[in-house]
């Protein structure tokens, strides 16, 4: 890896990076590539992985999907393996993802601020960022990779019941709670079908809610199955190695400079296409003893003493200890609450998505956004850990053009693909 120096500027920089998970990460290995830049990158490493993900989880993407990216690709799954001697393969779990990514974290910004950020505000040129201390940095750029937490959603029918009750997948680290009691788990994509298989896994009775007509299942024997039937060449013309979406269209979201110069419409179908509510298929086998009720929503809940009410579009009812929502995420980029209402103001945004340019620069000049909030500007891959790859590097272009760097002095780093 490049080298840089590791007592940047006391109180100003050139760009702060807030977070540091995958995207956050990724991004300070990429821009520590520009020599001279002083890059701080604050935030405590892979918080939202370790403390809102459940024990016991899988990955859903596979292995080669599962690199955080770097500026010389020395930093993969296989290098932590080896470095670690931890023997794992696909579905890599999720412990050992996190391990990943403090190890990356060690080697990619040693130097890492873990104080939380207070508030970001606009200056006449740059930000100044005030610090949970109350000290201030200033910053030419600011790079947002703060994860997707905040923007957990919760259907209106549940607004108003206490934690105790009804909560959401994000908010547990360990379902064993659950031994015992009878849990209604709502939604049908990875997040809830993997959470209601380690409920079951775990002793509690459960049944899973959905809307859908059925229960979409990726990947498994089926697909390497269809795959081979191709052969490797046609294979490898329909399916990217970014492992999103179905044939064809996963080759056309691989790239998101193309996705981004569709017509809307065709961007908005592509997002819905690849992004669909669906589950691995190795859980298949591990579901099959759970209920499913397919094709049916909740029409209200209500508190019942210690249990919940839940009443259902047909007709039936359910009283359960527990509402478990599988219900995803809606990004709203208001829900940062460090930006100062002056910079929540100035950010353009379209349904809560922010609306992003090159180098997924947003219309404040030098404020960047990475992550789940750049899936309506770049499409469906910013919404995976793959998706850092591309992310990183079209940052790094932005600031070292922006900056007067010259690509050669930017090294590797501006031709990396992704394996």
């Amino acid at each position: 890896m490049t080298s840089w120096s590791r007592f940047p500027r006391r109180n100003s920089c050139d760009v702060a990076v807030i977070g540091a998970g995958p995207y956050g990460l990724s991004a300070t290995a990429h821009l520590r590539a520009v020599k001279g830049l002083d890059v701080r990158t604050f935030g405590e490493p892979m918080t939202f992985w370790e403390r809102n993900m459940p024990v016991g989880m899988l990955l859903r993407s596979g292995w080669a999907a599962s690199h955080i990216a770097d500026p010389d690709c020395s930093l993969t799954l296989d290098s932590y393996r080896t470095a670690s001697q931890n023997h794992f393969s696909s579905p890599v779990p999720l412990d050992r993802f996190i391990d990943y990514g403090l190890w990356f974290q060690r080697c990619a910004a040693p130097d890492l601020d873990r104080r939380k950020i207070a508030q970001v505000e606009p200056k006449a040129k740059g930000f100044r960022l005030i610090l949970e201390t109350r000290e201030t940095v200033t910053a030419d750029r600011i790079v947002v990779a703060a994860g997707i937490g905040r923007f957990a959603w919760r259907p209106p029918q549940f607004v108003g019941l206490p934690g105790s009750l009804v909560s959401h997948t994000c908010e547990h680290r360990e379902l064993r709670t659950f031994r015992g009691k009878r849990v209604l788990v709502v939604g049908s994509g990875q997040s809830a079908l993997e959470s209601a298989a380690l409920l079951h896994e775990s002793g509690a009775e459960v049944e899973i809610l959905a809307r859908t007509l059925k229960i979409r299942w990726l990947g498994g024997v089926v697909s390497r199955t269809f795959r081979r039937r191709l052969g490797s060449t046609v294979s490898k013309l329909l399916y990217a190695p970014t492992d999103v979406g179905p044939a064809g269209i996963s080759k056309i979201v691989a790239r998101p400079d193309l996705v981004r110069r569709f017509p809307r419409p065709i961007q908005d179908w592509l997002r819905r296409r690849s992004i669909r509510p669906a589950g691995a298929r190795w859980l298949v086998a591990r579901l099959r003893d759970v209920p499913m009720n397919l094709d049916c929503s909740v029409v209200s809940a209500a508190a019942a003493g210690q249990r919940v009410r839940v009443r259902l579009k047909d007709g039936s009812e359910r009283r359960v200890d527990h509402v478990l929502l599988g219900t995803g995420y809606r990004v709203d980029a208001s829900k940062y609450e460090f930006f100062s209402p002056e910079l929540e103001k100035a950010v353009d945004c379209f349904q809560g998505y922010p609306r992003l340019g090159e180098g997924l620069e947003s219309s404040v000049p030098g404020l960047h956004f990475l992550g789940a909030p750049a899936v309506w500007s770049f499409g469906p891959l910013m919404q995976f850990v793959v998706g850092t790859h591309y992310a990183s590097r079209a940052l790094l272009r932005c600031v070292a053009r922006n900056t007067g760097v010259r690509p050669v002095e930017v090294g590797e780093a501006l031709s990396v693909k992704l394996a």
